[in-house]
Parts: C-alpha cells; structure tokens; sequence
C-alpha cells in the first residue's frame, strides 16, 4: 500500500496531486527547487481548505489533518524514502528524463516514478531509468482535486506489478482511472484534438464566429464551455504547444494540423483568460465579453445545428479511431472524454445514439467536399456499418 508519495512540482498540478493523496491519507512531500513557488502551493492550499471548512465539505480537524500530511522541500534527496513519485514539472522531455534519472539514485528499488505528462512518451521518459519496469505515466486532469479522471499509461518497459499497483493506488484515492496505450496525446489529449481543430477551422473558412461556434457547441451539443472559450481557460500556448507535439508525433498526420489563427493570438500575447485577452476579453474580476467577430467571407451561412455536427462527428471519428488502434478500451475512451474533460455524454455512446450509418455519411460528406485526409473515416465505423454493429449494447 503506498504511503509516501514524492510530488516533484509545486506548481498548480502539483500543489492539486498533493492535495488528493494528502485527503487520501498518504505522507506527502512536494519537492521544487523554487522557495516562491513552495511558499505559493502552501499559502493556496491553505485557501483551499479555508474554503472547504467554509463551505461544510471538511470539518477543522479533516483540514489540519490534510495540511499537517503535506511537507515542503527543496530537495531532490527528501524524497528517498517514498513508495511513489510522481513528476509534475514543464512538458520538457530532457528535463524530465534529467530528474528522473537523479531521483532513482536516491529513492528505493521498489519505488514507483511516475510522469504526470499529458502528451510526452513514457518509453522515452523509463529509458533515463536504470530500471524503467518502475516508471508509468499518471496523468491527471486541472484542477487535480476536482476532476475525477486519470489517465494511466503504461509503457513498453512497465512491468504489470507497476501497472497494477499504479491503478489500485489512484482508485483508492478516489479517482476513476482509464488505461491508455503510450501514443501521443494518450485518450484525452488525442480525442478532443477536433473539439478545436474543427471550431478553429471553420472560423478560418468564415463560415461562423468564435461567439457563434460556442453558441452551438453550448446550446445544441450541451458543452459547459464551447472550444473557443475553453482554449481561453486553457490558454493559448498551452493548448496549440499540445497540438503542435501531437501533431508532429503523429508524422504530421493532417488530422492534428494546428491552426495559424491560435498560433498568431499566442504569439500576441492572447493567451486567454490569464492575459486578460483571447478570444474573448476578460475584466479584472473575470467577466468574458465578445472582443472580436468573423469577417465572414462564406456565401452560405449554416445553422447551429450544422456547426455542432461537424465539430461532433470528428470527436466521434477520432474516439473510434483511438479505439480501432487499441489506445483504450471503449468504456475507457468514454470514460476519459466525461469525467476528464466533462463531455456531456461519451463519444462512443453518442455515436450508438446517432447511429452508425450517421457517423459515416456525415464523414464522407466532409471528404467528399475537401478531398484531404483530414476528414478521412475511420476503418472500424465503416466495418461497424457493414456489420450493422454497435459500440454498446
């Protein structure tokens, strides 16, 4: 059973991992090499709890057990005596490699290292390891406390003695895992890849606004947030750096292409709601209001409906893409797209809703208009159709 859990990190998903295995009863030590940024996690985490206390969810006792579980250190060798580490720190491959050969000179044989990263190799990040059968990535979703997801993701290297205790940890800790093969993006960072893509691309075409597109997504499609508004919470350089890695990963696969429009508004500093400017405005006690609108150069102006459809059926050809290349199992994919990024049904069941045939009329539609490999169908939706197939029965 872990109790001593090492957070390298202590930035916001660190600072939130640390909080969870904390609340789950575990000896937690965040390590950063900045004083500041330990002092912040500290000062935060003492708001949160406030709030907690404030709000019924804990009682004073509940909250000092929490922050008395949880130590600060600035160094590397603190963390030796810990059963599980997980790397929280900038999605820089050499970096992480870097750390996690230093910190396997310290810890024990018998200790679990673990990558956080969202779209990073976790063969690569074990192969900095003298033994990488320990080493599997942990990903979990912002705010870590809140979200119910973890993506885990075994590598080539890991033994399932790793695999098996990684999963029944992060259960125990409260969190619904998914296991997902080490491909870029892993699910959910590879799924939700059209969620923008898509909304990126049909403003270029002119076809409808960033107001317009999150109307939809919002009104028809049931979204909490639309994609232009969720890039924004995000922030522009995070989530086109995300697309960018995916995409190359991918050998520059079409259907991951980044758009210029969020490369040129990260290069402007319109990073969404941290800056103040996205694309929305933000005021100073964050109330969103429209900033700019589609010039738009389409002849046909489409529905709402329209919009929601397009943007739905490639989620829906990318999650059985996922599913056709084995990435995760279907409960899996659906599993990741709602309590990951809280998707307001799972793409696969929505598929089996809309009905097979759907799917792959409204993908061949788009192919037959663009003739790029973009909007190619994927394999197992065609079979599925041939077959008269369903996801779920």
């Amino acid at each position: 059973m872990i109790k001593k859990v090492g957070i390298i990190g202590a930035g916001t998903m660190g600072a939130g991992i640390a909080q969870v295995a904390a609340t789950a009863g575990c000896v937690v030590k965040i390590y950063d090499t900045k004083t500041a940024a330990l002092e912040k996690a500290k000062s935060d985490l003492e708001k949160i709890m406030h709030r907690l206390v404030e709000k019924g969810k804990i009682d004073s006792e509940e909250k000092q057990r929490i922050q008395t579980n949880i130590k600060y250190v600035n160094s590397l060798k603190e963390l030796k005596d810990s059963d599980l580490t997980i790397e929280a720190i900038v999605e820089n491959l050499d970096i992480k490699k870097n750390v996690f050969s230093t910190l396997e000179k310290f810890v024990s044989d018998d200790c679990i290292i673990a990558s956080n990263t969202s779209s990073l190799s976790i063969a690569s990040i074990a192969s900095s390891l003298q033994k990488p059968e320990r080493c599997i990535g942990i990903h979990f979703f912002n705010p870590a406390p809140l979200m119910k997801l973890v993506e885990v993701i075994p590598s080539i290297q890991t033994s399932e003695e790793t695999l098996n205790f990684s999963v029944e940890t992060i259960k125990d800790w409260g969190k619904t895992v998914a296991v997902a093969k080490d491909t870029p993006g892993f699910i959910v960072n590879r799924v939700a890849r059209p969620f923008y893509g898509e909304a990126l691309r049909i403003y270029e075409e002119g076809i409808a606004s960033f107001s317009e597109i999150d109307k939809a997504m919002k009104e028809i499609g049931g979204f909490r947030m639309g994609p232009f508004e969720l890039m924004d919470f995000i922030g522009n350089d995070v989530n086109y750096t995300v697309t960018e890695t995916v995409f190359e990963a991918f050998y520059f696969d079409p259907r991951y292409k980044p758009s210029f429009t969020q490369k040129r508004f990260a290069e402007a500093g319109y990073l969404g709601r941290k800056s103040g400017k996205g694309y929305y405005d933000y005021s100073e006690n964050g109330q969103m209001s429209v900033r700019l609108q589609s010039s738009l150069n389409s002849e046909e102006k489409i529905s709402n409906d329209m919009i929601f459809e397009r943007i739905l059926i490639m989620l829906i050809n990318e999650a059985a893409d996922a599913l056709f290349w084995n990435i995760a199992s279907s409960e899996d994919i659906d599993n990741a797209m709602t309590k990951g990024v809280n998707y307001p049904k799972g793409l696969l069941g929505w598929a089996d809703e809309k009905g097979i045939d759907w799917c792959v009329k409204k993908m061949d539609e788009l192919y037959n208009e663009y003739h790029e490999d973009r909007y190619r169908c994927s394999p197992l939706l065609r079979k599925m159709k041939n077959s008269g197939s369903r996801f779920f029965d």
